[in-house]
């Protein structure tokens, strides 16, 4: 799964990366987490201009009976997004990237779980895919993060990574107009592992109320 993130890279970079005609106001993020507002990069129609919005992490689904009502949904499997009600008519028409510098993940280690930062050895950022539906009655407009199998460099560490779109595939992926499983399939395979590195980190960021540079301090294995 994809349960934390970062974003910590100057915009005029992040509008470079994502094609964006304006230059977005963002403040520097260590540890973001789930229900909070997240940055996106989508485009509202066909041909038109990729914006950055600010939308909810997290989809309320409605309940289902017989079934406890759990929190909000912040990740959705690749492999099945296309089928499932919940997600079928957002993957068709309202794909969107979640700007990243790096997302952390959890392994088990032989003091506890031992958190990674996993992010570009060039420093680029990352552009993960994601659906979002709008704003509801008493909700604001959300996003859902896909995820997908492990790549080499994950698979240690977790059993599921988010879906890394490449930056060639960005127009595809945000195009409303175009929602062909078949066709989109392929942006969602694992990442190439050669690419990205991950980091050990100290527990800081195991603490979502933690937010600051010390949630990437470089840490030993536990």
């Amino acid at each position: 799964m994809c349960g934390r993130f970062t974003l910590t890279l100057p915009p005029d970079l992040i509008a470079e990366a994502f094609g964006l005609d304006d230059v977005p106001i963002l403040e520097a993020r260590y540890n973001i987490a789930p229900t909070q507002p997240v940055a996106v990069v989508r485009r509202l129609q066909a041909g038109g201009p990729r914006q950055l919005d600010l939308l909810r992490w997290g989809l309320t689904l409605p309940p289902v009976a017989g079934a406890k009502t759990g929190g909000p949904v912040i990740n959705a499997r690749s492999e099945s997004v296309a089928k499932r009600s919940s997600f079928r008519d957002a993957f068709r028409r309202r794909r969107c990237l979640v700007p990243a510098d790096g997302f952390y993940e959890w392994a088990p280690g032989r003091g506890g779980r031992q958190a990674f930062h996993v992010h570009r050895k060039d420093g680029r950022p990352l552009g993960l895919a994601a659906i979002w539906e709008p704003a509801g009655p008493g909700e604001a407009a959300s996003c859902v993060i896909l995820t997908t199998e492990p790549n080499q460099l994950l698979r240690p560490i977790h059993d599921r990574m988010p879906v890394i779109v490449d930056p060639a595939d960005y127009d595809r992926w945000l195009d409303p107009g175009s929602g062909d499983p078949d066709a989109l399939s392929p942006l969602m395979r694992p990442h190439p592992a050669e690419p990205l590195e991950a980091r050990a980190v100290g527990p800081a960021v195991n603490n979502a109320q933690n937010e600051g540079p010390a949630c990437l301090d470089s840490a030993p294995l536990v």
